[in-house]
């Protein structure tokens, strides 16, 4: 073994377990599911108007939002800062799903829709990545280091995210 190899190794050697010890290398991942409750879900889109932070806070504090005809349910809601990967699967039977991620600057500011699109305006809603347009069964993946603050998780295919496509997540320090 040459002298280089036998330097590197030992280097490494030492290295790794206090990487290791450290979380140097600890990444969260979060599994996230895009549902929908069938092929009529668009039919309440007549119903929906378009949702501020507050009330949408709210209205998930109360547990309303289980009875949306759209959802998106991630595995944890809170967690610590750094790496994240969000492994989303679009498990709709019928209809193309996608996931995108904004930080919440202002709980109880109006996220910026557009009413004519029916969606959300991803650049000014402040966008930081998504799992674009998953066919049904589909599924992929996002990995962001993330910052300690509250952030949405929603689907902007129009109609989808006033019909109740979107959770909240908060990173802690």
């Amino acid at each position: 073994m040459s002298t280089l190899r036998t330097a590197v190794l030992a280097l490494v050697a030492g290295i790794m377990p206090l990487a290791m010890t450290t979380g140097a290398f600890a990444a969260t991942t979060i599994t996230v599911s895009l549902w929908d409750t069938g092929d009529h879900a668009m039919d309440m889109l007549d119903q929906a108007k378009p949702m501020g932070m507050g009330l949408m806070h709210k209205m998930m504090m109360s547990g309303d939002m289980k009875m949306g005809a759209m959802g998106i349910t991630a595995s944890a809601t809170e967690i610590p800062a750094g790496d994240v990967t969000f492994t989303v699967t679009n498990d709709s039977k019928s209809m193309i799903h996608e996931m995108v991620l904004s930080a919440v600057t202002d709980p109880e500011a109006e996220l910026p829709y557009l009413v004519d699109e029916m969606k959300v305006d991803e650049d000014a809603a402040g966008h930081l990545g998504e799992v674009a347009e998953l066919d049904p069964g589909k599924s992929g993946e996002l990995t962001l280091t993330l910052e300690p603050g509250d952030y949405l998780l929603f689907c902007n295919i129009p109609g989808h995210y006033a019909l109740g496509m979107w959770t909240l997540i908060t990173v802690t320090p």
